[in-house]
């Protein structure tokens, strides 16, 4: 990460009011992005799923054979903040979510009480219509986020129609929840799939990102 700041510039910056001395601090608020159409189009990447283990500069160093091109795989996936916008590694998560929710539980000084706090309080609920049509065989799952209070009132069953043609159209009506717990591991898990920019696009975009970060545009 360090050699990447490198290329950008250096502005001049006043230690107090009342001096003349100035320090040249290096720009982090520069910023280099790939257009929305490039990101989009099929050609230039390839999906891949980030494992435990996995770092942008792991990454980078498997695909692009240096993992200063780790810059690549963050802003082709607008990823702002290696640490929260990665996925966690199993352990580490585990960690994060007893620590997160740990002021929750009554016994907040006992040992995971944050993750047995999680794994029993419910953080969304849900209600959920299965349509099965009979004659052209499709399914439509539909889930619908409520509140506790619906939740409590929405009945289970089935109901089913027959149409004019003959074929019928049957829709079950159920109700799911998820916990704290359940919530974090899949908001941990959708952050496994990303794109990657291919190779042979690299030093095209290595060169205009030198271009707009050290010539500024």
């Amino acid at each position: 990460m360090a050699k990447y700041f490198n290329f950008f510039p250096i502005s001049p910056y006043i230690k107090d009011n009342d001096s003349t001395d100035l320090d040249l601090l290096t720009n982090i608020t520069a910023r280099f992005g790939f257009e929305e159409s490039f990101k989009e189009n099929d050609s230039t990447f390839y999906e891949y799923e980030i494992r435990d283990g996995d770092t942008p500069e792991v990454i980078a160093s498997k695909i692009y054979g240096d993992p200063e091109k780790h810059w690549v795989i963050l802003s082709f996936n607008d990823i702002t903040d290696a640490q929260y916008d990665w996925p966690l590694e199993q352990r580490t998560l585990v960690r994060f979510i007893d620590s997160k929710y740990t002021a929750n539980g009554s016994a907040n000084t006992t040992p995971q009480s944050g993750i047995v706090w999680s794994k029993i309080n419910v953080k969304e609920y849900y209600k959920v219509l299965t349509t099965t049509h009979t004659a052209s065989q499709t399914i439509t799952i539909n889930k619908y986020e409520i509140d506790a209070n619906t939740y409590a009132n929405v009945s289970p069953g089935t109901i089913t129609q027959t149409l004019a043609d003959g074929a019928t159209i049957t829709v079950q009506t159920s109700k799911e929840t998820t916990t704290y717990y359940d919530y974090e591991i899949e908001d941990n898990e959708k952050k496994r799939n990303i794109k990657i920019l291919k190779p042979e696009f690299v030093s095209a975009v290595d060169q205009e990102f030198r271009r707009v970060i050290v010539n500024g545009g």
